[in-house]
């Protein structure tokens, strides 16, 4: 009987999903994704509407440790898909992005089959914000995880007013047909 107690708790031990902080296997982010929380200390930027208001739909990882990232933002009003290439600049999970600006990507945390967290870095102009993502292989997470990730938010300086439910605010307007592509390469 302790000999099946002990394999029974071995089991859920190594059936426990480990959250990653450094080191990160990007191939292992590949596939779908669904945006659920955005936080930002410019909270203009991913309001409705906002430029920075982005839904990811997906991650590729490429040979060259780059990754291809699949979003779709609101311009003029429309839902646009775009594609954007994020090269990797360093050993510690940081991204550059052809976006309009001064663009880093960080990733801050993930469980590869579960959750990332995504930290993003914007200088445009004389307007310098970040944004902290949230994003999930399913459509949402549950009421704790999000308190949580605003606890996160926190730390980077964002007041928890500053972050929005995307799960709950249209995120699905790429759903229409017939839309133009956009790249950023």
């Amino acid at each position: 009987m302790k000999l099946l107690l002990l394999c029974l708790g071995l089991t859920l031990v190594c059936v426990h999903a480990e959250v990653v902080t450094k080191n990160f296997d990007v191939p292992k982010l590949s596939g779908e994704w669904y945006t659920i929380l955005l936080a930002s200390n410019l909270k203009e930027v991913i309001k409705e509407d906002g430029a920075m208001r982005a839904f990811v739909d997906s991650v590729e990882a490429s040979d060259n440790s780059s990754a291809v990232l699949k979003i779709h933002i609101k311009i003029n009003g429309k839902c646009v898909p775009v594609t954007l290439l994020a090269h990797k600049i360093s050993e510690d999970a940081v991204y550059s992005i052809n976006y309009p600006g001064v663009n880093r990507i960080r990733i801050i945390e993930a469980v590869y089959d579960d959750y990332m967290i995504i930290h993003f870095y914007n200088a445009h102009s004389d307007d310098t914000f970040y944004i902290v993502g949230l994003y999930a292989r399913t459509p949402d997470k549950s009421p704790e995880f999000k308190e949580e990730f605003k606890r996160i938010g926190q730390k980077f300086g964002i007041p928890k007013d500053n972050v929005i439910d995307l799960t709950k605010t249209g995120r699905f307007c790429y759903l229409s047909s017939s839309l133009p592509k956009f790249s950023c390469y």
